[in-house]
């Protein structure tokens, strides 16, 4: 008992544990900045296309569920799960302005300048690299 206490306190200190543990901070507000620019875009998107405000009640509660979980654990699914609804969020947005959402009128096609979408777009992508930068040291055997 008191050897495995004494190896998790050395690796709470090394360097890559602080790096990852400041990783999934910054992770966690990304995540909470996510639930909050769709929560301030949300009350017209049920009048505008229904389904897109369902999916964004959706996407608000999976990314505080993850932002949690980031701040609970260094899980790798958690992880996985933080990237993959980052980057179908960025897919969404991009197929909104290009080809247009199903149902949609199509003004939203080639707003590419919308703030809450371009704030959207870099907290997504920075929830994106920072995923990939943990994939990224645990392929590389970096110690969690």
């Amino acid at each position: 008992m008191a050897t495995r206490v004494a190896r998790e306190a050395s690796q709470l200190a090394s360097p890559a544990a602080e790096r990852h543990v400041v990783r999934r901070g910054i992770a966690a507000v990304g995540l909470v900045s996510v639930a909050l620019i769709h929560l301030l875009d949300v009350p017209g998107k049920f009048d505008e296309l229904p389904y897109v405000g369902v999916l964004f009640v959706g996407l608000i509660v999976t990314t505080l569920l993850l932002a949690e979980a980031m701040i609970r654990t260094d899980d790798l699914r958690a992880w996985l799960a933080a990237g993959a609804v980052s980057a179908a969020t960025i897919l969404g947005y991009t197929i909104s302005r290009t080809s247009g959402l199903p149902g949609d009128s199509g003004d939203d096609v080639g707003n590419w300048t919308e703030p809450l979408g371009l704030a959207s777009l870099l907290v997504e992508g920075v929830v994106v690299l920072l995923v990939l930068g943990r994939l990224a040291d645990r392929r590389i055997g970096v110690a969690h």
